[in-house]
Formats: C-alpha cells, sequence, structure tokens
C-alpha cells in the first residue's frame, strides 16, 4: 500500500473508532444527542444498548481497516472500505440523513478509488 492509501484508509478507521466512542460511550450524553439528532435524553437512554450494539459493528469495520494497513493487504482494504461504502449508503437512506454520506461514503470512495488506480 503506499502512502495515499494508507492515509485515506486511517482516515476511514479513524472516523469509525470516533463512531464506535460516540456510540458506546457517549450515547446518552449532550455530545452524542447532538450527533445522532436523538429526540431527548429519555429516547436515548431506551436505545442505548441498541447504539452500543452499532458502536460494536462499527469497531469491525475500524480493526478490518486498520489490519488491512498493518497487513498492507489492498484487497482487505477494498472489503472494509466497500462495506463502509454500502453503510453509508444505506445509513443515509434509511435515516433521511445527508450528512452520512460525507462522513461515511465520501472518504470510503475516495479510498476506494486510491486502492484500485494506485
Amino acid at each position: 500500500m503506499n502512502y495515499i492509501q494508507i492515509i485515506l484508509t486511517a482516515f476511514i478507521a479513524l472516523i469509525h473508532i470516533y463512531i464506535v466512542y460516540l456510540e458506546m460511550v457517549l450515547w446518552t450524553t449532550k455530545k452524542g444527542i447532538e450527533a445522532f439528532d436523538l429526540k431527548d435524553k429519555e429516547f436515548a437512554e431506551e436505545t442505548k444498548v441498541m447504539a452500543a450494539n452499532q458502536g460494536l459493528y462499527n469497531g469491525f469495520l475500524a480493526a478490518g481497516l486498520i489490519w488491512s494497513i498493518i497487513a498492507s493487504k489492498i484487497d482487505v482494504a477494498i472489503f472494509f472500505s466497500a462495506c463502509v461504502f454500502i453503510a453509508g449508503i444505506y445509513g443515509a437512506y434509511s435515516t433521511k440523513k445527508i450528512k452520512i454520506l460525507y462522513i461515511q461514503t465520501i472518504p470510503a470512495s475516495l479510498a476506494i478509488i486510491s486502492l484500485l488506480l494506485f
């Protein structure tokens, strides 16, 4: 993997590590409620187990991306970047929140392009 591929893949991993932190640790705090546009603290409390589960899956994505960098495996990086891309598309569609495209899909697209072309 070259430097551009590593930087883009690492950037996606860092985004997902932050998402893990938001979903597993900060979900019921002001920061978590604002980040995910939750309706109120009560709703956040009711859904915190579900959010922690989502966070765990985002952690698996981050782990796969980090593994691809450590092992210098472009095919693994493409797979996990594609997973992030698809999750971003589905997340934006299902929640009707366009910001997910900017946070997940666009960085994943850039990484995939770099992985395929360089």
